[in-house]
């Protein structure tokens, strides 16, 4: 199970690196489009706030404190610099599904962001789900701002 979720986290947070490397112009990873509420920029600071909280945090207790807030008024950070974030996110996550005891994923999961009970192994599927959900959007948020 473990191999799977970080095969699946892994993959994932690599095609998120990959659309912000493929925007052409650096300046739109940050743009808001008419009838789009998110840049890019905040979808990915969202997704790096949201997995160093449900895994680094509650799984690695790795002490993250998580500004939600910020995660969608901050702006401008540079591409080289959300790509390094990427990166480090992938590592924590990396590192606390592995120090995490294989039993332990079949216990429930403690504050989850959905309201109904579930274990830890069904939160991380609730995880790559949501990470999904927020690179598609980045990916059609890149090709409408890059015709």
């Amino acid at each position: 199970m473990k191999s799977s979720l970080l095969y699946f986290f892994d993959r994932d947070l690599q095609k998120v690196k990959n659309e912000l490397i493929c925007y052409k112009n650096e300046q739109n990873i940050w743009e808001i489009a008419p009838g789009i509420s998110n840049s890019a920029g905040n979808l990915t600071m969202h997704i790096i706030g949201n997995l160093n909280h449900y895994i680094g945090n509650k799984m690695g207790d790795t002490g993250y404190e998580r500004d939600r807030e910020s995660e969608f008024s901050v702006k401008g950070i540079p591409r080289e610099e959300l790509l390094l974030m990427l990166d480090e996110t992938n590592h924590m996550i990396t590192d606390s599904i592995l120090q995490f005891p294989e039993d332990w994923f079949s216990r429930d999961y403690p504050g989850g962001a959905v309201k109904e009970p579930m274990s830890y192994e069904y939160y991380m599927f609730h995880l790559v789900s949501h990470l999904n959900y927020h690179l598609g959007q980045i990916n059609y948020h890149r090709r409408l701002l890059e015709k």
